[in-house]
């Protein structure tokens, strides 16, 4: 079976253009070759050099790894969230034509790339068209979710329609991190507090409000992949159920918890055993993190872990297209 990388990076540079002519934050400016991402009102930004924008590039460093089959499923990463940060008609307009570019490439590289949607929330009925037209009229496969929108937190109540819609139309929310949630508290040295645990905190806890308000007992059939192994919470589940005493939940949180999907990029074998004993080997899937992390490192760390033939091809190849519906190519 072929390999899928479900945590593969890539910006269509017509977005960054859109945001370079911004003279407000978030905005972009032209760096070398690539862009600097300015957010946070002007308080934060992202370097992103060239590699982000270069597909083709991008399909054969990963194809090099784990062959000419390999597929992955590309996701805003980082970026999300970034849309709420601009008023409610230019959060709507650049959604809708992020997407499009998206799906244009999924189009143009059938079977190998396949595309997830950007859904600003600032407004509940506009979230819902953007997510009605990109995954049943672009044909996106997944939805990227933020920590927050605006000044609020994902769990606001208002959202409760956009939920539903996600588990109706059977696709996942892709929770990864951004550097929008925490702020100040974890400034400082060369943004290594942000890096390494604060992304994994702003996921972590992104997961945790969608269990602690009741969303995903709401709805049984959400499905949530959660990047870097799952972040900090697989290792605190005892803790979570300890101390977070829920009274409109019938389960444990970890009982939540256990249902989400949960991907590789975690460069430490030890991790990735800990994520398939916490989670099940069926609900782990094969990601690389490309460009922040080397495709041959990420397949590494899998050898490293030592999972049984069976555990592998479930992670690396056969997870993925039921999680992402890859059993079409939308060609047909």
């Amino acid at each position: 079976m072929r390999a899928v990388d479900t945590h593969f990076h890539w910006f269509p540079r017509s977005h960054m253009e859109t945001m370079a002519r911004r003279a407000d934050h978030p905005r972009t400016e032209p760096h070398g070759d690539g862009y600097r991402y300015h957010y946070n009102r002007g308080r934060s930004f992202l370097p992103l050099p060239g590699v982000w924008f270069d597909l083709e590039a991008g399909l054969a460093a990963t194809e090099a790894v784990t062959g000419p089959d390999t597929a992955v499923v590309c996701t805003t990463g980082v970026l999300s969230g970034l849309l709420d940060q601009l008023p409610l008609t230019e959060a709507v307009d650049e959604a809708y034509a992020y997407n499009a570019e998206i799906a244009k490439a999924q189009r143009e590289h059938t079977g190998r790339f396949f595309g997830t949607a950007a859904v600003p929330l600032l407004d509940t009925e506009q979230a819902l068209a953007v997510l009605d037209h990109a995954i049943g009229e672009l044909d996106l496969r997944g939805v990227n979710l933020p920590p927050m929108t605006g000044g609020e937190t994902i769990d606001a109540e208002r959202l409760e329609p956009f939920y539903a819609r996600v588990a109706e139309l059977g696709v996942p929310l892709i929770v990864h991190p951004t550097d929008i949630a925490f702020g100040e508290a974890l400034d400082g040295y060369d943004q290594a507090f942000q890096r390494t645990v604060g992304r994994l905190l702003d996921s972590s806890v992104t997961v945790l409000r969608l269990i602690f308000s009741g969303i995903l007992e709401c709805h049984p059939g959400l499905k949530v992949v959660q990047t870097h192994a799952g972040g900090l919470l697989p290792y605190q589940a005892g803790r979570i159920d300890k101390n977070a005493r829920i009274a409109a939940l019938p389960e444990p949180p970890s009982a939540y918890l256990r249902r989400l999907f949960v991907d590789t990029v975690a460069p430490q074998a030890l991790t990735i055993r800990t994520a398939v004993e916490f989670f099940g080997a069926d609900h782990v899937l094969y990601g690389t993190d490309y460009p922040c992390w080397s495709q041959r490192a990420a397949v590494d760390v899998i050898d490293e872990a030592g999972l049984t033939d069976e555990d592998r091809e479930l992670v690396m190849s056969a997870n993925a297209p039921t999680v992402f519906d890859l059993s079409h190519d939308g060609t047909g």
